[in-house]
């Protein structure tokens, strides 16, 4: 083996020439994992399209965009390493470097300082960092560490990611939420929750020699995905309900459509895996969790043009 690709800091060409750059404190921002951020920050700008009806945000929006994809969310997946302390691969980083010395306390001070910078930005939206604040501390940090008891951290999640986040985006505008985008704003909370035992099924040997006991170790690949198909449905009915409440007397068939694709996206991606799942490898189930991202970004796109035409 190289040197090369035994050190994650050296595993990739962006890598080397990150370590010219950033010498020591690469590590910090790999752990803060960028590759998620797109992906994090998509999700929280539908909010803001919703209630603005696709306005370019403002600077206003910007930071808060910022605030909660870079020093919130990338603060809680650095804590999270910080007291993880994974080897293997885990979700948007690969061959994560050793944990670096005060990672969880720069962690901290990252989310702290977001929040003090998001303290001018309207209220709804500062007291949902708090809160997405103070359930990431209670998901990684001991004692409570509430992501090794399967089911509760699931809960933390669903909330986090799946509703908090396009939650935050809309926030950002000071507009009310009403019943219609309000659905679909909590329709994300079941999608979420399908997808993040997706997260955990490749994780399952690590997760399991930690004593953590994840989700899916209580109840298995197959009741997981299973679970992650009835969740996926459950989510597009709420989705359908917020098109009942809002009328969708134009173009009906066309904004039905556009959200009929990614259920099929996300039907695609499932049902095969959890027909196959006791067979796949560790890296066949992480190679469906980011199948599972695609049907994910499907879905915000669908949603975001279903109710903008």
């Amino acid at each position: 083996m190289t040197t090369t690709t035994a050190d994650p800091l050296r595993a990739t060409p962006a890598r080397r020439l990150g370590a010219r750059l950033l010498g020591p404190a690469l590590p910090y921002l790999l752990h803060l994992r960028p590759m998620e951020w797109p992906i994090l920050a998509g999700h929280t700008l539908i909010g803001w399209l919703l209630a603005t009806g696709l306005a370019w945000p403002d600077g206003r929006a910007w930071l808060g965009l910022a605030l909660w994809v870079i020093a919130l969310n990338g603060g809680t997946l650095a804590i999270n390493s910080a007291f993880d302390r994974d080897e293997g691969d885990v979700a948007y980083l690969r061959s994560p470097p050793p944990v670096p010395r005060g990672l969880a306390g720069f962690a901290m001070a990252l989310m702290l300082l977001g929040l003090a910078l998001a303290w001018p930005l309207p209220s709804t939206f500062r007291l949902l960092y708090i809160a997405a604040l103070v359930l990431s501390i209670a998901y990684s940090v001991p004692p409570l560490r509430f992501k090794r008891i399967g089911g509760v951290d699931w809960v933390i999640n669903m909330l986090g990611f799946g509703t908090f986040t396009p939650w935050a985006g809309w926030a950002l505008t000071g507009r009310p939420l009403d019943l219609e985008h309000g659905l679909i704003l909590w329709a994300f909370c079941p999608l979420f929750a399908a997808l993040y035992p997706l997260t955990q099924l490749y994780q399952m040997d690590e997760d399991r020699a930690r004593g953590d006991r994840t989700l899916v170790l209580r109840l298995g690949p197959d009741r997981s995905l299973a679970m992650a198909i009835i969740l996926t449905l459950v989510a597009f009915v709420m989705l359908a309900a917020a098109a009942w409440v809002g009328g969708w007397p134009d173009a009906a068939g066309l904004r039905l459509a556009l959200l009929a694709l990614p259920l099929v996206g996300w039907l695609a991606v499932l049902v095969p895996w959890w027909r196959h799942c006791e067979s796949w490898s560790s890296a066949m189930h992480q190679r469906g969790m980011y199948h599972a991202l695609v049907a994910w970004a499907l879905t915000d796109a669908g949603v975001l043009l279903a109710w903008t035409l």
